[in-house]
């Protein structure tokens, strides 16, 4: 008995203590429930999350979820089963792109639909997963939605999901929730002109034209935010965008879309910013979670993310995606002007790693690439298998990020009482080892853990050893040490080249010198010089081809190194019209 306190002691105090998280967010994510989608394997799917504040608690809904979390931290999520479909929905989305929203003390839960008889749910109890039917059907429907409330009591709903039609807005009566009037145009994309919109992995419209989702408003300022996904789910490049208004509705009233993407990540581990929504922590410090892309056994398998937001002095909303898959200050730690993160750097990337065993080609490299698409997988899921890292001097370690890959699942739908168990040990030499984090007796789903050491060590190898998963194969597509190699830093890059096309302005082939001691790069970009809020980080290579530019604006670029020992200086900012 005594063991099993300390134990639980010891993880409550470090769940406390942690200042930080990491993205993909580290919660018990789903299986997808189709069979038709696990053709190439099962496994875990979510996507379009909405997280609202409610009564000082974050809730997260998000897509076939059969349920929701909330959490105090934005770190420890609590999950709640709930099934929202009633016995004459004949769909098995449960639920798709989730609508949430808050009117008065009721939080108000509606699901994606294209007929008449979805219920919206409403609940003063959300934390103890007590709901109940406002309307049994909600008539007016639609896919996607989302739900405003604004200052006046007046209560908005807003949906579309399409390649062809515009997204739209239309107010509620607070009382029937009946549409008051009919749903009015609010945007439809522009891909002739905003290159980041146009559809396909390279932004070339090769086979499809772009797609606009996942509506979601905001109210800054007396201005109206309203915040869109694009081009396609599946993609790296997939973003929100936002468009600027005085109404609640844009039919009668002038609107201004902001030329770059509010929310975009387009390089790094973990890809994809599109299909969110923007919240308020207790600080009143705003947050944008949004959908992240693996897509490999299934389109539809995705994670979702979570990334400061704000508004500058000009009423510009932004969206900090630089290092958003580093470590990042939780709400408690996060101060207003200060940095998203505490500033420790991967320092294992493409480092030597040894294994116990390998499954066919998934092989070791795999889980030090920074691709959450790729993984490594051992040919069993036994006691003792292991992943070991060798960061190739001594390092100061602060975290460690575990990503577990699906390979062999066996899951369709929910899973309740599956978790994961493991050690990780540390090494100076390789050969005598010291225990640093012992998950041997945990109970929980972690499929995306996240550790932050109560102090940093000093150490040269990491090895993860498993005892336990809920199925499959011991499978990792990424084993990620944060922290510092205690090195020099990389240098400032020199000879930062644009070249934008006469030929379609919204692309150029940009390219710079190599930084003989960086292994990546972080490039800023925006339509102002003092406003580069979006931010493309660059593996091993110096050159890359841009395809997301305003063709009717002059751009602004800078570029930065990057290392296991920390970011040079960044350019001087260049212009390019």
């Amino acid at each position: 008995m005594f063991l099993i306190i300390t134990l639980l002691c010891g993880k409550f105090t470090a769940s406390a203590q942690q200042k930080t998280y990491c993205n993909p967010i580290n919660v018990d994510y789903g299986y997808t429930p189709f069979e038709s989608f696990t053709e190439w394997g099962k496994h875990r799917a979510t996507a379009d999350p909405v997280i609202v504040n409610y009564k000082g608690d974050f809730y997260l809904f998000s897509t076939n979820q059969w349920g929701y979390w909330h959490s105090a931290d934005m770190l420890n999520w609590k999950f709640h089963e709930r099934k929202f479909l009633r016995p004459w929905n004949k769909t098995k989305d449960e639920l798709c792109a989730p609508g949430v929203g808050i009117i008065g003390d009721t939080m108000v839960v509606f699901g994606s639909t294209y007929t008449k008889n979805f219920t919206l749910w409403g609940s003063t109890d959300p934390k103890g997963n007590k709901w109940f039917p406002l309307v049994d059907s909600l008539e007016i429907g639609g896919w996607d939605p989302s739900f405003f409330t604004d200052d006046d009591g007046k209560f908005y709903m807003y949906n579309g999901s399409s390649n062809n039609y515009p997204m739209y807005g239309v107010e509620l009566d607070r009382k029937t929730f009946q549409p008051k009037g009919t749903r009015t145009p609010m945007y439809l994309l522009e891909s002739w002109r905003y290159g980041w919109q146009r559809f396909g992995e390279y932004m070339d419209n090769t086979f499809l034209d772009p797609f606009a989702e996942g509506a979601w408003m905001t109210k800054h300022n007396g201005k109206y935010y309203f915040q869109y996904g694009a081009p396609g789910t599946e993609f790296s490049g997939y973003s929100d965008g936002v468009v600027v208004g005085t109404k609640p509705l844009f039919y009668d009233s002038p609107f201004t879309p902001q030329s770059d993407p509010l929310s975009y990540k387009g390089g790094g581990f973990s890809r994809g910013a599109g299909h969110g929504a923007t919240f308020q922590d207790n600080s009143k410090n705003y947050w944008h979670i949004s959908t992240s892309i693996i897509c490999v056994k299934n389109t539809w398998e995705r994670r979702m993310g979570i990334w400061p937001t704000g508004f500058d002095q000009d009423d510009v909303m932004w969206t900090n995606t630089a290092f958003g898959d580093y470590p990042l200050y939780l709400p408690a730690e996060r101060k207003e002007g200060g940095p998203a993160g505490p500033g420790w750097m991967l320092i294992n990337y493409k480092k030597p790693v040894t294994v116990s065993s390998t499954l066919g080609s998934f092989n070791a490299n795999n889980a030090v690439d920074e691709s959450i698409k790729t993984y490594w997988s051992a040919k069993t899921a036994n006691n003792g298998e292991w992943i070991q890292t060798d960061l190739g001097s001594l390092a100061t370690v602060n975290a460690i990020q575990i990503n577990y890959a699906d390979q062999d699942a066996e899951f369709l739908g929910k899973q309740t009482g599956i978790y994961h168990q493991y050690k990780i040990l540390s090494s100076t030499d390789g050969k005598k080892w010291s225990v640093l984090v012992d998950k041997s007796q945990n109970k929980t789903d972690v499929p995306h853990d996240y550790i932050e050491l109560r102090k940093p060590i000093k150490t040269r190898f990491i090895k993860m050893v498993n005892i336990h998963i809920p199925t499959g194969k011991f499978a990792i597509s990424g084993l990620r040490v944060f922290g510092n190699g205690n090195g020099e830093k990389p240098t400032k890059v020199k000879n930062l080249i644009v070249l934008r096309t006469e030929k379609d302005k919204r692309s150029a082939y940009i390219k710079w010198e190599p930084v003989d001691n960086a292994f990546a790069y972080n490039l800023y970009y925006g339509t102002a010089p003092d406003k580069l809020y979006n931010c493309i980080m660059i593996h091993d290579f110096n050159e890359y081809w841009f395809k997301a530019m305003d063709s009717q604006k002059a751009y602004y670029f800078s570029i930065e190194a990057i290392n296991e020992n920390g970011v040079s200086a960044k350019t001087e900012v260049k212009k390019v019209d």
